[in-house]
């Protein structure tokens, strides 16, 4: 029970977490981590992460909002950089940063049926390619590369998006969690028509 004079931090509802050190820690653990040393090379373990990256991808291919969240920590960061190579968020603009009272808006958006941009829906198909499994400097973490291709169907046409992902999981009663998904476009800074989907 929550007295009175106590905060309940919901991510839902208060963005609490995204503190000035929170933006630092982001940075500085998204800015060195692709390196040979750091690689996993335990079968299991990448496969296990491999397909819960494959996992993540179908459930945004089937619109499956409530399960997509379900992947992510109560505490965690969806971020499409501006910047090749990721950036600062602190200085750099980005495509896309939300926190997950954010990534919540926009999933109740999706579904009122008036994000315009989005009727009729898309029907997209991602494809997950050179998953990489990486070690940080805690156990309970870690860093997967990937690179993907969406082909997303409109009316007007298909585009295709492409890039790579950096994921950083956390581990959490034998669970692993999506604790920041950054995704990098390879035409991030080009001029990008409105990216309505979840990328």
């Amino acid at each position: 029970m929550v007295g009175p004079m106590q905060t309940v931090h919901d991510p839902s509802v208060v963005s609490h977490y995204v503190t000035d050190a929170f933006y630092r820690e982001l940075t500085e653990s998204f800015a060195d981590w692709q390196r040979d040393d750091r690689a996993v090379l335990d079968a299991p373990e990448r496969e296990r992460l491999r397909a819960l990256i494959e996992r993540e991808a179908r459930l945004l291919d089937a619109l499956d909002y409530d399960a997509w969240l379900s992947m992510y920590a109560s505490e965690c960061i969806y971020w499409v950089p501006a910047t090749p190579g990721g950036g600062d968020p602190r200085r750099e603009i980005a495509i896309c940063f939300d926190d997950r009272r954010r990534m919540e808006d926009r999933v109740y958006r999706l579904r009122t049926g008036y994000a315009w941009s989005q009727a009729p829906v898309s029907r997209t198909v991602r494809m997950i390619s050179n998953v990489e499994v990486f070690a940080t400097a805690t156990a309970a973490k870690r860093m997967v590369r990937s690179n993907f291709l969406i082909s997303e169907f409109r009316p007007d046409g298909v585009r295709f998006l492409s890039g790579w992902c950096g994921h950083r999981l956390v581990e959490r009663g034998g669970d692993w969690k999506i604790e920041v998904r950054q995704v990098n476009l390879i035409d991030c800074d080009q001029n990008l028509r409105n990216p309505s989907i979840i990328i």
